[in-house]
Formats: structure tokens, sequence, C-alpha cells
């Protein structure tokens, strides 16, 4: 993978396999990632990025999880092919977003009303 750099701050409050996975997921939703490029290895982005393999690999099991990348024998990990579609992109935020809420305790209505007040302010014709 040549192009834009992933990077990881240590003193953030998100884990650092989430700013891999968020980063990735950016790149392959914005489509300066295309299906069928190829990823670093686990154990190289691991060492460029100073982490354990173990964090990276949990970046990459997330996207795979979401279906943005895929991993095959002989070739690693690369962009899935037509899985990073808007829906795809949405699904992995929403599942995101569940977490945190969940995080912050907070109760399905609740989380739920949030999204909808969000949906209504930020999608309001005019």
């Amino acid at each position: 993978m040549s192009g834009p750099a992933i990077t990881v701050d240590l003193s953030q409050a998100e884990p650092p396999y989430e700013q891999v996975r968020a980063q990735l997921a950016g790149l392959i939703t914005s489509g300066r990632l295309l299906p069928g490029d190829r990823l670093p290895t686990v154990r190289a982005l691991a060492a460029d990025l100073g982490l354990a393999p173990n964090t990276v690999a949990r970046a990459f099991k997330e996207l795979e999880g979401a279906g943005l990348v895929e991993t095959r024998r002989r070739t690693g990990t690369v962009v899935a092919t037509g899985q990073h579609t808007a829906d795809a992109a949405v699904a992995a935020l929403a599942a995101q977003f569940a977490g945190a809420a969940r995080a912050a305790g907070l109760a399905e209505t609740q989380a739920l009303d949030l999204v909808r007040s969000a949906l209504r302010t930020r999608f309001q014709p005019g």
C-alpha cells in the first residue's frame, strides 16, 4: 500500500487498533484505496506504527467483518471488491456508534433518539 500514511496517536483515548481501523476504513470508503489494492502485512504495518502485531490484526479483522477487506492466501489482505459501498461504511459507523452508546451507559431508546435527532437536523431541506 503506497499513498496516504496511517498514523497512531497513543495519547488519544481512542485505542490504537480503532485508529488504524478508522483510517483504513476512511481510505476505502472515500475511494483512495480501491478494490484489489493490497494492504501491508500485519507485521509490516505494526512495525511501521510501533504497535504489536495483534493490535493491527484486530483492526484488519474488524475491517474484514465489515466487508471492507478480505484476506486471501498468497496475496494477503486486499480491499474487497464491491463490498465497500455506502451501506458497508454506514454499517461500520453504526456498529461503532452502538459500542460508544453502550459504553456511555445509554439505553437503546436514548441511542435511537440521538440518531433520529441527528437525521432530522442534518437532512432537513432548505
